[in-house]
C-alpha cells in the first residue's frame, strides 16, 4: 500500500548538522520555538535558519506590529546576531546563508502587506565585478548579506566597465559603489576606475573594493591617496556590511592617511619590466635529459567517469576553502575533523550524485618541442611557426625563472586545458536568483573544485603517458601536495603571472574544440575551466617572484 505524499518543509540533513553547532537550540520532539514570545521566535527563525512555521509566526506578529516594524526591529536584529556569531567563529558561512534565505522569505511574505510609501532601505549600493573579470561569487555573497540586512543592492553582474557602473549608480540613485574582482589585473582596473571617477568629478560616491588579489595596505594607502572621495577595503561580506552601516550612520570617514601612497608598480610583478629582463645570471636548476613524449601535437577527450574525477577533489580545498567551514574557537583540530566527517562529508557525497548529470568534463592536451632562451620559452607549433612565452625571474634567492626548467638546445613541454562545462554556471546562477543561497555556495564550490580535480587527474595521466610517473605518491594527500615529478603551472599565478600568455596556449591547443573560449581580458569561459603548462623537470616546483 502506497504511503501518502508528505511535504518536507526543511532539510533533515541540515537539521542534523545543527545539532553539532554550539549556537543551536537543543532539539525536542515539540516545536523548539514553542512558548517563546513572538519577537524571540522570529529572531530564532533567522538565527537558526528555520523556515518551518515562519509564515504562521509572521501572521501572529502582524497582529501587533506593522510589516516594516517587523523587518527593521525584529528580523534585522536577528541578522545582526548572525553577523556577530559569524565574526566570532561560532557560525559557519553555509548556515549564515541559510539564515539569509529565511530573511528573504520573511521579507517576501511581508512586502505585499507594506504600505506603498514604506521605505525599509538603510542605504543603497551598486555592486559590480570590474571589466574583464568573470568571477562573481564574492560579489554575490556581499549582495546576499547586504540585501538581507536592510540595504538596497543593485547587482549589475560581471565584466562591467566604469561607464556601466556609473550609469547604474546615477540611474538608481545609490549611496555607494562596490567593485569586486579576483585577478591581479582587476586591481589595476579598479585603480583606473577611481582615476576615471576623479576625471569625471563623480568622487562623491564612497567606493568599497574587494577581491582575492587586493590587500588592505594597497587600498587604504595607495588607492586612498589617489581617489578624491572615500574608498574602503572589505575583506569579506560582513566587513562590507560594517562599512555600509557606518556610512548610513555617518561614521565612516575614509580619509587618506598622511604620507600614504605607494605606486602599484611596486607590488605587481607583471608591471615590473626588470623581472622579465635576462641579465645572464640563471638559477641553480640543473639541465636533465628530456623524456620524449609518445606523440607531438594535440589530442582531446570528452568521455569521463565523473565519479573517478571526484576522487581527485581535495576535501580541504573544498570544505575549508570554497565552502568556508571553519573550526570554532572551542574545537580542537581532531574534533573539527570529526565534525567535518560526520556532517560535511555527507553533503559532499550527496552533491556528487546530484551534480553528476550537470558536469560535462572535457580535456585537450598536447606535447611540443621547445627550447629556453634566457627568460623565454620558445615552443614549436607543429602546424607551423613558434610561440614565445616570457617569464619573470626572481631578483634574489635562487633567482628562479620558469624557463630554467627547460634545456636551451632541445626539450619538450606539455600543455593542457580542461573544463567541466557551462551547465554548472547556469545552474548556480538559477540558485542565486531564486534565493537558494546556501546551495548556491555549495554548488559553486563543487564546480570550481571538480574542474581543479579534472586538471589534477589529467596531469597525472600526462605523467604516465610521458613516462615520468616514477615518483607517484601513494596517497591522495601527497598528490595534492604535488609530491611527484614535475609541476603544472597556470597563467596568472606567481611563476607565470601574465594572463595574456593564454593566447599562446590557445594557439597551440585550440581549446575552442572543447568549448573553452578566451575573453577580451584573457580569462577562460566557462569559469569552471583551467589551463596549464606542464614541466617534466625533477626540480620543477611552484615558487613566488620576489
Amino acid at each position: 500500500m502506497s504511503q501518502p505524499e508528505r511535504r518536507c518543509t526543511y532539510d533533515p540533513l541540515v537539521e542534523l548538522m545543527r545539532r553539532f553547532e554550539s549556537v543551536r537550540p537543543q532539539e525536542t520532539a515539540a516545536d523548539p520555538l514553542e512558548g517563546l514570545p513572538i519577537e524571540d521566535r522570529l529572531k530564532r527563525h533567522i538565527i537558526d535558519g528555520l523556515k518551518k512555521n515562519l509564515e504562521r509566526d509572521l501572521e501572529e506578529a502582524l497582529k501587533r506590529y506593522r510589516p516594516l516594524e517587523i523587518v527593521n526591529d525584529i528580523l534585522l536584529d536577528g541578522m545582526k546576531t548572525v553577523g556577530e556569531l559569524f565574526g566570532s567563529g561560532q557560525m559557519q558561512l553555509p548556515f549564515v546563508l541559510q539564515s539569509a534565505e529565511v530573511m528573504k522569505a520573511a521579507v517576501r511574505y511581508l512586502e505585499p502587506r507594506m504600505e506603498k510609501s514604506a521605505e525599509r532601505s538603510k542605504g543603497s549600493i551598486v555592486l559590480a565585478t570590474v571589466a574583464g573579470d568573470v568571477h562573481d561569487i564574492g560579489k554575490n555573497l556581499v549582495d546576499i548579506i547586504l540585501s538581507n540586512n536592510g540595504f538596497r543592492v543593485v547587482n549589475i553582474g560581471i565584466k562591467q566597465p566604469i561607464e556601466s557602473i556609473l550609469k547604474a549608480a546615477e540611474e538608481h540613485k545609490v549611496d555607494a559603489i562596490g567593485m569586486s574582482g579576483l585577478l591581479v589585473k582587476s586591481t589595476l582596473v579598479m585603480r583606473e576606475n577611481l582615476l576615471e571617477m576623479n576625471e569625471r568629478g563623480v568622487h562623491h560616491y564612497p567606493v568599497i573594493l574587494g577581491g582575492a588579489a587586493l590587500t588592505r595596505a594597497y587600498v587604504e594607502e595607495d588607492l586612498r591617496a589617489l581617489y578624491k572621495g572615500r574608498v574602503y577595503y572589505a575583506q569579506d561580506a560582513f566587513e562590507g556590511l560594517r562599512i555600509m552601516e557606518s556610512l548610513a550612520n555617518g561614521q565612516a570617514s575614509g580619509t587618506s592617511p598622511v604620507g600614504a601612497g605607494r605606486s602599484l608598480s611596486h607590488r605587481l610583478p607583471d608591471s615590473e619590466p626588470d623581472l622579465y629582463r635576462f641579465d645572464g645570471v640563471r638559477s641553480d636548476v640543473q639541465p636533465v635529459q628530456p623524456p620524449t613524449p609518445s606523440f607531438l601535437g594535440t589530442k582531446r577527450r570528452d568521455r569521463f567517469d565523473i565519479f573517478e574525477i571526484y576522487r581527485y577533489i581535495n576535501p580541504v580545498a573544498l570544505f575549508r576553502g570554497q565552502w568556508q567551514y571553519r573550526r570554532r574557537p572551542d574545537q580542537s583540530n581532531p574534533e573539527f575533523d570529526r565534525w567535518l566527517a560526520e556532517n560535511v562529508q555527507p553533503i559532499f557525497e550527496r552533491l556528487q550524485r546530484e551534480l553528476a548529470p550537470v558536469f560535462q568534463p572535457k580535456v585537450v592536451w598536447g606535447y611540443f618541442r621547445c627550447r629556453s632562451e634566457g627568460n623565454d620559452l620558445v615552443v614549436a607549433n607543429p602546424e607551423g611557426g613558434e610561440v614565445r612565452f616570457r617569464f619573470p625571474r626572481q631578483r634574489d634567492g635562487r633567482r628562479l625563472c620558469l624557463a630554467d626548467f627547460f634545456r636551451s638546445d632541445e626539450d619538450y613541454v606539455a600543455f593542457q586545458a580542461v573544463t567541466v562545462g557551462p551547465e554548472v554556471s547556469r545552474y548556480e546562477r538559477g540558485l542565486f536568483e531564486s534565493g537558494d543561497y546556501r546551495r548556491y555556495l555549495l554548488v559553486h564550490g563543487m564546480g570550481v573544485e571538480t574542474a581543479e580535480a579534472l586538471a589534477e587527474y589529467w596531469h597525472q595521466q600526462i605523467r604516465k603517458e610521458w613516462g615520468i610517473d616514477d615518483q607517484e605518491p601513494e596517497s591522495m594527500k601527497l598528490l595534492f601536495s604535488a609530491k611527484y615529478r614535475g609541476a603544472r603551472f597556470s597563467f596568472g599565478y606567481p611563476a607565470c603571472p601574465n594572463l595574456e600568455d593564454q593566447k599562446g596556449l590557445f594557439e597551440l591547443l585550440r581549446p575552442e574544440r572543447i568549448g573553452i573560449e578566451l575573453t577580451e581580458e584573457w580569462m577562460l569561459s566557462p569559469e569552471q575551466s583551467t589551463t596549464a603548462l606542464i614541466a617534466h623537470h625533477p626540480q620543477a616546483k611552484y615558487f613566488n617572484i620576489r
